[in-house]
């Protein structure tokens, strides 16, 4: 990439990020996808110009390991949403194992099942951000094309509590980047 194509790109990140932080200023409950559908952008180029404090960064190589550490998380909610669909399953992550190309999640009755591409997952992003007015913790995997493949969010207690020793899991996962 040459000195003038790096510098436009770093314009336009640059202009995104402010047009970014200014829509959550105005509208501060919408969601990063909900962001990216108003400025017509994907949603991995919104969690790119968040400042730390809102993400950490993770290469998509990391998403077997993710995953198996979040196996050991307890009760979670995982998210998936398609076509303005939103599909939720609370209660634990089971382990996986690679077979036949994919990872297959090897959940007992009441657990999640599925078969997952990893080798699709092209970033990761650690997201501490406020959802409706509450804390929340999410891992979001991205596709090569900025689109999210499927979220987990941090579980919460009888009272609305998320789950200490998973916010202290999350801030370990944060040690994996590479970011400054």
């Amino acid at each position: 990439m040459n000195l003038m194509t790096q510098m436009t790109n770093e314009s336009v990140k640059d202009d995104l990020k402010v047009l970014v932080y200014q829509l959550m200023s105005d509208k501060p409950m919408l969601r990063p996808v909900e962001l990216a559908n108003h400025l017509g952008v994907n949603e991995w180029q919104v969690i790119s110009v968040f400042e730390q404090d809102l993400v950490t960064r993770l290469p998509g190589k990391l998403a077997k390991l993710v995953m198996a550490e979040i196996a050991h998380w307890g009760d979670v909610t995982t998210i998936v949403e398609s076509a303005g669909s939103i599909f939720e399953f609370k209660g634990s992550l089971p382990e996986g194992k690679d077979a036949f190309g994919y990872y297959n999640l090897l959940g007992k009755p009441g657990q999640l099942h599925g078969h997952l591409k990893l080798d699709q997952v092209f970033h990761i992003a650690l997201l501490s951000k406020p959802l409706r007015g509450k804390d929340a913790f999410a891992v979001v995997f991205y596709d090569r094309l900025g689109d999210c493949i499927f979220k987990i969010y941090l579980g919460r207690d009888a009272q609305g509590v998320i789950y200490s020793h998973q916010i202290n899991a999350f801030n370990r996962l944060k040690e994996l980047s590479d970011e400054t």
